[in-house]
């Protein structure tokens, strides 16, 4: 079974890394992650702005070299690429 997580964690790792948070400017997102807690054992993380497949796959490479297992994932019909982060 894997362990629980939260999703401020991996917001604190990813930007740990160097990596920028995503901020609501009151009308969008500004460029940058952005973690969400889908369960006790569950974070979905998505990249907002240009360059969102080579941001996630970087995000990727973080995660993984802290030991999660992230899997990328892509929303129903045609939605929003994000990645599921658990650890074992």
């Amino acid at each position: 079974m894997t362990q629980r997580i939260r999703a401020t964690d991996i917001s604190r790792q990813l930007g740990d890394a160097g990596h920028q948070h995503s901020e609501w400017d009151g009308t969008d997102w500004d460029p940058g992650y952005r973690s969400k807690q889908s369960g006790p054992r569950l974070v979905h993380t998505y990249h907002d702005g240009p360059g969102e497949q080579h941001h996630l796959e970087l995000y990727t490479l973080a995660l993984r070299n802290l030991g999660y297992t992230v899997t990328a994932e892509q929303q129903d019909r045609g939605g929003r690429r994000r990645l599921a982060i658990t650890k074992p």
